[in-house]
């Protein structure tokens, strides 16, 4: 308030020197200028006084409204001034009572903090109370289960001790009866013991005997066997023979004629040596046939021992054998022709197509060339075996049947399966029924007649197969379409 009278006193004190200066300038009255009278129809003395008036009422006009329009700016700058020290003041309080205002919040927040933890406190304590009370009142219960069990433990045991009195006395009357009873048995078993006594000493004897012959029947059996076995060895043995007295034939055949072919070429050039002039063309012409002639012999001679040399392997016994890396594209091949011509050398009107099919990329694997020998000759004659019956029922029946166009045909084939090596014999023969195609492989099972197979030849290839190289022996069959036998060989070493 006291910055408000401030303010008007010095605006009162300004306007007061404003108008003493304005009175200052004003001209003195007394001194009266000489005017020029440009009016004719006006007085002299009326003008001076006139203008005199008019100027002096214009310039205090002028003066005072500048003097109005400076005094309002500079009331405008004051209350300026004065409003920014009020604001001043005012942003001053606000700050003071801001200040306040979060002290007082800071202390409220204290307090209330302070309060909080005392009731966090009370609350713990009320927490500790109860859990205090909790665990009381469950020991109290405990105390009480305890005791509830304890009464009721009495009572089982008084009930139980009660119920074993009552138990053993009827187990004490039970005795007695049993003890009559066991007398009686035992009288009765005394009885059957003698029964049985003499029952066994009867059913010993008998069970003697019996093994006797048994043993005896066993023995024989043995013998049979072994003898069959020999005989299905011979009888391989022959069938091998006679394929390789045919086999070794042709190269035979090849080094007598060749041989004899470069006896006249060496006559020949005996001639032509001893005439006066010699032909020099036609002598490097018979030498050449000569060498030519040599290689052959050389080459077909090769062959009959190679063929020679497998016939005295396949002669010895297993245990002199050991297993060699093989071919089996080649021996497959080489028993199928055995195979073949041994069944040609027995009955020269039967004829069949033989086919290949061997994987050119197929490697050596280490078995015993014989026995894998021996499977296939035995397989192979089977499947010839099969060929022939079915051709000779055509033969037969072609008038009642109307069959014609069969070809009797054995195919051989070999391919690689990951690490194992499969050779299949196939035939479109009449195949082998499903009822007996479970038995092929058991010894002395045989679909051919008396006299022409003693059931040991697919036994024994299954078990060269099977135990002697760890392999697999399977069979593919349809009734009247033909058979497949399947060898699968592991590739590693044994």
């Amino acid at each position: 308030m006291s910055c408000f009278v401030k303010n008007h006193l010095s605006i009162l004190f300004f306007l007061l020197c404003c108008w003493a200066t304005v009175h200052a300038q004003q001209p003195d009255s007394t001194k009266k200028p000489t005017p020029t009278n440009l009016n004719p129809f006006i007085l002299p003395g009326d003008t001076s006084d006139f203008l005199d008036k008019y100027i002096i009422s214009e310039l205090e006009k002028v003066q005072y409204a500048k003097y109005s329009e400076d005094l309002k700016k500079q009331t405008l700058q004051k209350l300026l001034e004065n409003q920014k020290l009020q604001n001043v003041s005012l942003q001053q309080k606000l700050l003071n009572q801001q200040i306040k205002v979060e002290s007082d919040r800071k202390q409220a927040e204290a307090e209330r903090k302070a309060i909080q933890a005392k009731e966090e406190q009370a609350a713990q304590k009320q927490k500790i109370r109860q859990l205090k009370v909790k665990e009381l009142n469950q020991r109290l219960q405990l105390e009480n289960r305890t005791r509830n069990f304890l009464l009721i433990g009495v009572l089982l045991l008084t009930l139980l001790g009660i119920s074993l009195l009552w138990s053993n006395q009827q187990l004490k009357k039970r005795n007695r009866s049993i003890q009559q009873l066991s007398a009686e048995n035992l009288i009765k078993e005394l009885e059957k013991q003698q029964i049985l006594t003499s029952q066994n000493e009867t059913l010993e004897q008998q069970v003697n005997e019996r093994t006797l012959e048994l043993n005896k029947s066993l023995t024989d059996l043995k013998a049979t066997q072994a003898q069959l076995i020999q005989s299905e060895k011979l009888a391989s043995l022959g069938e091998l023979t006679a394929g390789i007295a045919h086999e070794i034939q042709n190269p035979l055949n090849f080094v007598n004629n060749f041989a004899e072919l470069s006896v006249e070429l060496a006559e020949e050039l005996k001639e032509e040596i001893n005439k006066p002039k010699l032909d020099k063309g036609l002598i490097e012409e018979l030498v050449s046939d000569l060498a030519l002639n040599q290689e052959k012999i050389n080459h077909h001679g090769q062959r009959a021992s190679s063929i020679v040399k497998g016939m005295l392997e396949h002669s010895r016994g297993r245990d002199a054998i050991n297993r060699v890396s093989t071919d089996i594209n080649a021996l497959a091949d080489e028993y199928l022709r055995l195979a073949y011509h041994g069944l040609r050398a027995k009955d020269s009107s039967f004829n069949a197509a033989m086919e290949t099919h061997f994987d050119p990329a197929l490697p050596k694997i280490e078995v015993i060339p014989q026995d894998i020998g021996r499977v296939l000759l035995n397989l192979i004659n089977n499947a010839f075996y099969a060929v022939a019956e079915r051709s000779r029922s055509t033969v037969n029946e072609k008038a009642k049947q109307g069959l014609e166009g069969y070809s009797p045909t054995v195919s051989i084939s070999s391919r690689k399966l990951g690490d194992t090596l499969e050779i299949s014999v196939k035939d479109n023969g009449n195949g082998i029924p499903e009822t007996i195609k479970d038995k092929i492989f058991q010894p002395f099972f045989t679909t051919k007649p008396t006299g022409q197979g003693t059931g040991l030849g697919l036994s024994l290839a299954y078990d060269i197969v099977t135990k002697g190289h760890g392999g697999t022996l399977e069979v593919e069959s349809k009734d009247g379409i033909g058979s497949t036998f399947i060898i699968a060989l592991p590739m590693g070493t044994f």
